[in-house]
């Protein structure tokens, strides 16, 4: 018995090193490509706000100060309870952008859905090409929308972007949330590289009407409460038509939970839309969280039992050092150095987590968005 673990355990290692340096590596690994300069090309840069005349008021003035001449904000009020379109309606009157407020009414068929608001704002939209990010982010830099839209050419229609979270000193959940956000960017990024793109996030995300109409929008998965960012880009991207973001003046960056309860109920959102991805994507996905688990599970039994203890204390060091490579690399690309000192722990802690999430998913499904 401890002969075939030992044998799955090779295979394990050797699953998770194709995974690291073959795929994830074609991102960390990479160098910056040069882009169009599309100083001149008209955008929308449209962001949906539910109860949200706080955060308004603070991150407005950081999209009303970019450094790019051609571009209109658009503003969608999703149903909010508090001040959320007055605020809206004061930067209108006072900012020399054109401003767009989309306010949506109550509509019973799509109760309390994003998608649908997310669609009028779209429709609503001046321009081709669509930039978007949520009430609670702001850009790190005065050239987002610029880096951003440098990516659109005659073939790309689609940009994935990176939506970082902000750092809170001496938290260790704001270290692990950042890792799990660090990690899923690798991924996202990686697959987008080699030819795989599956998903982006709604922080940081542009793609042109034109890619949006062909598909009807958000039609066949609207009655799915979340996934206007994962689902849409699962649905639509695809080799040809999607490029990455990868400049730090592109990022963007936002308020993370504070609360492990909060962040575990979030997470529970995001990974529950992960089971309508397309059959490959699935595949791939699930290929790497089961190879990290068994890695360890597999490492941990034959170790005990002292079976051939060389070899494989040789393979988890080795595994470790290209963990801290891959991911190292992607780190510093993606402005997270603080956490490459913590990776090998942060990992063993998500899979934990995320294993807990699973179960807890199969037996209820988050209904709260």
């Amino acid at each position: 018995m401890l002969e075939y673990l030992f044998i799955a355990f090779i295979v394990i290692f050797c699953i998770q090193f194709i995974y690291y340096i073959f795929i994830f590596g074609s991102f960390s690994f990479s160098k910056k490509k040069s882009t169009e300069n599309n100083f001149n090309l008209p955008v929308s840069v449209i962001i949906c706000a539910k109860n949200e005349a706080k955060n308004l008021t603070e991150i407005l003035p950081n999209f009303l100060n970019q450094n790019y001449k051609n571009f209109e904000l658009v503003l969608i009020n999703d149903r909010s309870r508090d001040q959320t379109l007055k605020v809206m309606e004061k930067f209108k009157k006072d900012s020399p952008i054109s401003i767009k407020i989309v306010d949506v009414a109550v509509n019973e068929q799509f109760w309390g859905s994003k998608k649908y608001a997310l669609t009028l704002g779209i429709k609503a939209a001046s321009h081709e090409h669509l930039l978007f990010t949520d009430a609670d982010c702001i850009p790190v830099s005065e050239s987002w929308i610029t880096e951003m839209v440098n990516n659109f050419n005659n073939e790309h229609q689609i940009v994935l972007g990176y939506g970082a979270y902000k750092k809170i000193k001496k938290s260790w959940l704001n270290k692990l949330i950042r890792f799990e956000s660090l990690l899923t960017a690798i991924q996202y990024f990686s697959y987008a590289k080699i030819g795989i793109p599956y998903m982006g996030v709604g922080r940081n995300l542009a793609y042109t009407k034109t890619v949006f109409f062909k598909v009807n929008g958000f039609a066949n998965h609207m009655h799915i409460k979340s996934g206007d960012d994962d689902l849409f880009i699962n649905q639509v991207a695809t080799k040809q038509n999607t490029a990455i973001s990868c400049s730090q003046d592109s990022f963007t960056e936002s308020f993370p939970k504070t609360t492990f309860k909060d962040w575990i109920h979030q997470k529970r959102r995001h990974i529950s839309t992960a089971s309508l991805y397309k059959p490959g994507h699935k595949f791939l996905l699930g290929l790497f969280f089961s190879s990290q688990l068994l890695f360890w599970i597999l490492g941990i039994i034959v170790l005990s039992f002292l079976y051939n203890w060389q070899i494989v204390a040789g393979l988890i060091f080795t595994r470790i050092l290209f963990l801290y490579l891959v991911i190292g690399y992607s780190a510093k690309k993606l402005n997270e150095r603080d956490l490459i000192l913590f990776i090998p722990f942060f990992e063993i802690f998500l899979i934990l987590i995320q294993m807990f999430i699973f179960i807890k998913n199969m037996i209820s499904k988050p209904t709260h968005w």
